[in-house]
């Protein structure tokens, strides 16, 4: 396996992932977001496809924060859609992709704070790696997905 950098090749299997997981990692209604980022920002940023055996098997970026507006929230980096595909959840393919993300972050020299947005379904998956869960909205994505916001200061790691 490895990993190349995002382009509008990637695009429908990107979607292919996407589609897999619906249901309890992500809700339909999130689809068009996800299409909205890949053909508008995932080719100018730092997003990642796993590639095993010729296939995408996983996507997931980073990005600084865009949050100047709001004084707040401290200058940060964001993971950004990050997924594996259903079938192959459990095999190491989702620590992998963290730990490249974590290591894109240092390598970019992007701020040390990490965020990211996700569900109470991978929120234990992400807390063995050090993020912490800072806000909880339930059914913040859909029903029976909630919103979990989880931060990780780089520094401490």
């Amino acid at each position: 396996m490895h990993s190349e950098t995002y382009s509008t090749q990637y695009r429908d299997a990107c979607l292919a992932l996407f589609d897999s997981n619906v249901g309890k990692y992500f809700a339909p209604s999130e689809r068009a977001d996800f299409i909205e980022f890949l053909d508008n920002q995932a080719a100018q940023g730092h997003y990642l496809v796993f590639i095993e055996s010729g296939k995408v098997v996983a996507c997931g970026g980073v990005a600084a924060s865009d949050d100047s507006e709001d004084a707040t929230k401290p200058a940060h980096s964001a993971f950004c859609w990050g997924m594996v595909r259903h079938d192959l959840h459990g095999k190491g393919l989702g620590s992998e992709l963290t730990q490249q993300r974590l290591d894109l972050v240092v390598k970019l020299g992007l701020p040390s704070q990490v965020r990211m947005e996700t569900s109470q379904h991978t929120e234990g998956f992400y807390a063995r790696f050090g993020f912490e869960a800072v806000e909880r909205e339930k059914d913040g994505f859909a029903p029976g997905i909630d919103k979990v916001v989880m931060t990780m200061e780089l520094a401490n790691h």
